[in-house]
């Protein structure tokens, strides 16, 4: 075994050669909400180093963006999750290196399930078959082997834990956190200043289903559709919000955010169910229809407060009569589906009421960033642009040759 002077040696050359080569003018941006990603070949060099078969090989140098999160993260090392998944969950990009700031990833080239089956069509039975493959190998990853929890994280099993710690982390962290800047906004469109405490309490106590490594990001952006010798593969990318819990939580969400059809979902919850039970984790899909219920509605509770500042915050400086119907249009179907999880009587805000709302917001946020020159109060407010993946909204991604320094490109659309 080598020393670990070797082994810091061998890591500095690494880097060097790494460094040296993302300075090249080749390659192309790949950005997305969590990282800007040079995608571009390793080069002859650091091939070598790294055990490749060419410099041709291409590899993602993978840079973390700075963003508020809304969404949680419990483990910070993306590579240390990747190395743990190696040879246990099938079509994983490997991390090659890891330089705590930014990292080399394998490159898997491929369209995403988005180019291939944008929203509105349906992705086919087999690509079902496969994802729901997919979460059956996640279960099969012990807990032993993942990177070591948050001190305060639920037993395992634990199901009406882990719910509150989703809970809480919400109102402490996405709706407290932003009251500063978009409290009044919050108010305004109709949100219940208790809305995450008042749809937890209405929950009947969940049934303990043991608990398996999530991914729980799982939608069209984020899967590679791979060629392969006897057909194609499916590939799961961006590991960011892994997290590790109820499973159904991980389904919940991807139901919400692939927006299947009724006759894909039902039949992606039918092969779910079949794939965890033939796997040998039938204790998962204990009280299926009410846990996934349960996680399903506290998705649209808790992505109220993402779903509005994401709309207030890509208005642009002037906008038009048009920005502010589409961002108000956002916002009311936001409103729309956790109006009945949270058990509201009357009808939520309508557009002409939204709309005002966002045009009052956006003239207040702009008169104060003018007066302070900060991105909101105390200066803890998001910056534009600066939300993590946030639910139903389309992660976006850009192409264009490289420029001289690789540039943050804000997304210009919204997941409806």
């Amino acid at each position: 075994m080598s020393s670990p002077l070797h082994r810091r040696a061998f890591h500095s050359l690494v880097r060097r050669l790494a460094e040296a080569r993302r300075r090249s003018p080749d390659g192309e941006v790949v950005s997305g909400h969590h990282n800007t990603n040079l995608v571009m070949s390793l080069g002859a060099p650091l091939a070598l180093v790294l055990g490749q078969r060419s410099g041709g090989v291409l590899a993602k140098f993978r840079t973390p963006l700075r963003a508020v999160e809304v969404v949680p993260r419990i483990w910070r090392r993306e590579s240390e999750l990747l190395r743990a998944l190696d040879g246990r969950v099938r079509h994983v990009p490997r991390c090659l290196a890891d330089f705590g700031e930014w990292s080399l990833h394998e490159y898997l080239p491929g369209p995403t399930l988005a180019e291939a089956a944008p929203e509105g069509q349906r992705i086919g039975p087999d690509r079902v078959v496969a994802l729901a493959g997919f979460f059956a190998e996640l279960a099969g990853v012990p807990e032993r082997d993942l990177p070591p929890l948050p001190a305060d994280w639920p037993d395992d099993g634990d199901s009406e834990g882990f719910l509150g710690w989703l809970a809480r982390f919400a109102e402490q962290q996405v709706h407290q956190s932003n009251r500063p800047r978009f409290g009044l906004l919050f108010d305004a469109v109709g949100i219940p200043r208790d809305a995450v405490e008042r749809f937890v309490n209405t929950l009947p106590t969940p049934a303990q289903r043991p608990f398996a490594l999530l991914h729980t990001d799982v939608h069209r952006a984020n899967v590679l559709v791979l060629p392969g010798s006897a057909g194609e593969n499916l590939a799961v990318i961006d590991w960011e919000l892994a997290l590790y819990g109820d499973p159904l939580h991980d389904l919940a969400t991807h139901l919400v955010r692939m927006d299947y059809d009724k006759d894909e979902r039902e039949l992606m919850i039918d092969l779910w169910t079949q794939a965890m039970r033939r796997s040998g984790h039938g204790e998962m899909t204990a009280d299926l229809d009410r846990g996934l219920r349960a996680y399903r509605d506290f998705e649209y509770v808790q992505s109220l407060y993402p779903d509005v500042m994401r709309a207030a915050l890509y208005l642009p400086e002037h906008p038009g009569e048009r920005e502010l119907a589409e961002a108000a249009d956002r916002v009311c179907r936001a409103l729309r589906r956790a109006w009945r999880p949270l058990r509201l009587t009357g009808d939520p805000r309508d557009e002409n009421e939204v709309r005002e709302a966002l045009r009052r917001w956006h003239a207040g946020d702009r008169e104060w960033r003018t007066r302070s020159g900060a991105d909101g109060p105390g200066g803890d407010g998001p910056q534009q642009g600066d939300i993590t993946w946030l639910p139903r909204v389309r992660r976006w991604r850009t192409r264009q040759a490289r420029p001289a320094q690789a540039e943050r490109r804000e997304p210009t659309g919204a997941r409806s």
